[in-house]
């Protein structure tokens, strides 16, 4: 599902706007955090529940006058060479510095775009992150959120960013 007309009248953006804010936060995160300097992407509108194999995923929920999740779901090889760069080692191993690394690139993608939601993002706050990785495993956000997702690539592999809301 996406965003519906009244969610983005009420947030004062078109789906279009809110998907190329949400495309340069993710940007601005992995040229700080983690030194990739280009990410293509491919807007991808997909179902709500998921279904990953070899892959992690990192969740921050927003509570607020928007109430959802910021989701990014990154395949193995992937995360341990983001985690590598971010920290200046070699990490060979799905492990727990994976995943507070992709814990926290979860969060600042939500903490950046939240401020798209609402003046300055103070009416909506973050939890914690939380990782999920699993050789084979779903994601459900629930079925009555407006949804978007986009995917990436970087190093020839693809991740999604997913961010799910409703009001």
């Amino acid at each position: 599902m996406s965003i519906k007309p009244e969610t983005l009248a009420a947030i004062n953006m078109t789906e279009d706007q809110l998907t190329k804010s949400l495309i340069k936060d993710v940007q601005d995160v992995f040229i700080t955090m983690v030194g990739v300097e280009y990410l293509l992407h491919l807007p991808l509108q997909i179902d709500v529940t998921t279904h990953f194999k070899e892959c992690l995923t990192a969740m921050v929920g927003l509570a607020g006058t928007y109430n959802g999740l910021v989701s990014v779901h990154i395949p193995w090889p992937l995360a341990i060479s983001f985690t590598s760069s971010m920290l200046g080692m070699e990490v060979t191993e799905i492990d727990d510095d994976v995943n507070d690394a992709m814990g926290e690139i979860a969060n600042m993608v939500a903490g950046s775009f939240k401020q798209h939601l609402s003046k300055g993002g103070s009416d909506i706050q973050l939890s914690t992150p939380s990782v999920v990785n699993g050789a084979n495993y779903n994601v459900s956000s629930g079925s009555n959120l407006e949804n978007i997702t986009i995917k990436f690539t970087a190093d020839e592999e693809w991740f999604m960013v997913s961010l799910s809301i409703e009001e």
